[in-house]
Order: structure tokens, then sequence, then C-alpha cells
């Protein structure tokens, strides 16, 4: 399943779960204002750890900004488990990590790898669900 299927089946989700939160709601400061929502794992916003990988993805909604943000350390099964991400919006996710904030105006279709010990990302090539390139074909 893709991380767009899992976050359907979570919208269509009547049960509500609780999360302790990293940041407690009343700390979170307007660092990014505007962006809209996103979705996170909980590896960040409840772990607290660092964005590992974003992509744009176009958005679902209106007020959907595209954005996908995880650690980089989830496993498909993890990514599967609706209880493990959310749609937040974006301002959150960049209280967790003001790294991705030069990021944000980014196209969708972007991607961004964390460079490993720092505090910065490079582009990455990143093929959104249902644009992948067709499988070359011998003669």
């Amino acid at each position: 399943m893709r991380v767009g299927q899992a976050a359907d089946r979570l919208q269509r989700s009547e049960k509500m779960f609780t999360k302790n939160f990293k940041i407690p709601r009343d700390q979170l400061k307007p660092v990014a204002t505007g962006y809209g929502a996103c979705l996170a794992t909980d590896h960040i916003v409840v772990d607290g750890k660092k964005v590992g990988f974003m992509h744009r993805d176009p958005p679902q909604n209106p007020t959907d900004s595209g954005w996908r943000f995880f650690s980089g350390e989830e496993t498909q099964t993890y990514i599967d488990d609706p209880r493990n991400l959310a749609f937040y919006d974006v301002n959150t996710v960049a209280n967790y990590d003001l790294a991705i904030i030069p990021h944000l105006a980014a196209p969708v279709g972007s991607a961004f790898v964390r460079i490993s010990g720092t505090q910065r990302f490079k582009a990455d090539k990143f093929a959104m669900p249902g644009k992948e390139k067709p499988a070359e074909q011998t003669p």
C-alpha cells in the first residue's frame, strides 16, 4: 500500500487515536504558516525524530499542501498502519524540524533527503505514485 492509500484510509477512519506529541500544542511557534496541511509520521511528531525524507505530491484537497514527511526509518508495514501517520499543519512539522522550511516553496514532484549528520537537505529523485516510469521491455 502506498502512502496516499494509507492517508485515504486514515481520513475515512472514524476512530480517533490519542497521541502523545513530543512538542505540546501550546509550545508550537509560527515558523512556517500559510502552507496548509501535510502528512507526517509519528516518528516525527510523537518520537521527535528529524525529517529524513520529504516529498511533495499533488494536493488531495484545497487545504493539502502535498508535502509528506518521514524520518526515513519507517518500514512499509509502519506506513501502512494508519495509526502511525496523520495530517498536520505544515507549521507543526516545521516546529519539529526547522531545516525543512527553505524547501517548502518547492513545486509538486519535489523530493529532498537529509544529508546525514547535518541540518541540510539535497534534492532526491522520487517517482510520484501513478507516475512511475514503465519497466523497460526487451525485444
